[in-house]
């Protein structure tokens, strides 16, 4: 649990930097932009793969609380929403003009389901994490003033939609293998 929980303070908490705008000011006028994007990418993967590995090797851990049943009946759709949602996020569409936030948004609908389905201390940790993170980095985006204006374009919503339809359905086909978990009737 100790790889799981050192990857998720790697992985979160450079991601929280941008939040705190003084934060990345300063690193950026010490390492100049290319090198704290190079930190930041480093850091980031580093932490991803932590989060992976330490996931993977962990046991589940005793449940914490029992999972709500409607949680895992509504999973595949919210989890599909926030796919279409993270593709949203770097798209010129409508979803994004409107949303403002919508990566945010869809891992705050991916790992809030995934939190109320599980109730494992190895999945209370993991998804929980990822919903604070969500929530404090969504609160201070919303706060500081938007400074992408572009006009958006119905056909960036369509690539979303179908994209996200399409990485969510391969996601819960191997769900079952990656995880152990089938979520859809399909799942190998």
């Amino acid at each position: 649990m100790t790889l799981l929980v050192v990857g998720l303070i790697l992985f979160l908490g450079v991601h929280l930097v941008p939040a705190i705008p003084a934060w990345r000011r300063a690193l950026v006028t010490r390492h100049g932009e290319d090198g704290y994007k190079r930190y930041f990418s480093l850091a980031s993967g580093l932490g991803f793969l932590l989060i992976i590995v330490g996931f993977a090797m962990s046991e589940r851990g005793p449940q914490l609380f029992t999972p709500v049943a409607g949680a895992r009946m509504v999973a595949p759709l919210l989890v599909t929403l926030a796919f279409i949602l993270l593709a949203a996020a770097n798209m010129r569409g409508y979803l994004r003009a409107t949303l403002r936030h919508p990566m945010l948004i869809g891992v705050l609908l991916w790992s809030g389901v995934h939190f109320l389905a599980n109730g494992s201390t190895r999945a209370t940790i993991l998804f929980g994490a990822f919903f604070v993170w969500a929530v404090l980095d969504l609160v201070a985006a919303v706060s500081r003033p938007s400074t992408r204006i572009f006009a958006p374009q119905a056909k960036y919503d369509a690539m979303s939609v179908v994209g996200g339809i399409v990485v969510a359905l391969a996601v819960m086909s191997v769900h079952r293998w990656l995880f152990g978990v089938s979520v859809v009737p399909f799942s190998f």
